[in-house]
């Protein structure tokens, strides 16, 4: 059988409890130490120190970019959240609303690795000497960026095109058809 959700419990999952939860952890990382957060985030030249006090605006430019990953995890988290509950018996619009919410956080995951890897100039083939909140970094960035890759390619979940034919060649009601009341249809003449 097809699913019936745009958004099926691993994909809630996944952008609705485990991507807030990174993001505000990052969150509360930073705002506890902004200067380890920042200085851990690239390996340093050899010959130059870490800095032991943030200046003014590179601890509000670190804080800023805390604060909008945050954002953007809680965005998710309560627009995935208000899709399930209130379009649950309508899996095509559920899927317009989500691919609207994750078709630019996957542009974002890409951009994200992209600017990641042109910041670090030759560096970036030197892992061994990348930080572990580097490959922290890039690590997680996958573990979201993939899945949203999968959701984009449809993988275990409703796609409009593909699985509301599957309900009209088996003569089953769609999933907006389940949650009708029988006083809304009105008798053929």
């Amino acid at each position: 059988m097809s699913p019936s959700s745009a958004i099926p419990d691993f994909y809630y999952f996944c952008f609705a409890a485990y991507e807030p939860f990174l993001t505000i952890i990052g969150f509360l990382g930073a705002c506890a130490d902004p200067t380890t957060a920042h200085n851990a985030q690239a390996p340093w030249p050899p010959g130059s120190t870490p800095f032991e006090v943030l200046p003014r605006p590179t601890l509000v430019t670190t804080l800023q970019l805390a604060h909008v990953c945050a954002l953007l995890g809680i965005i998710n988290a309560f627009v995935l959240t208000a899709v399930r509950k209130h379009l649950h018996g309508n899996p095509a619009l559920q899927e317009k609303l989500v691919f609207a919410l994750l078709t630019p956080l996957l542009l974002g995951d890409i951009f994200h690795l992209y600017v990641t890897f042109w910041a670090l100039g030759e560096e970036r083939w030197a892992f061994w000497e990348w930080s572990p909140m580097l490959w922290t970094t890039v690590l997680l960035g996958f573990t979201l960026m993939i899945p949203r890759i999968a959701w984009h390619l449809g993988i275990g979940r409703y796609v409009d095109h593909r699985d509301a034919h599957y309900y009209k060649s088996s003569s089953l009601s769609t999933p907006q058809d389940m949650h009708k009341s029988p006083a809304s249809e009105t008798p053929e003449s």
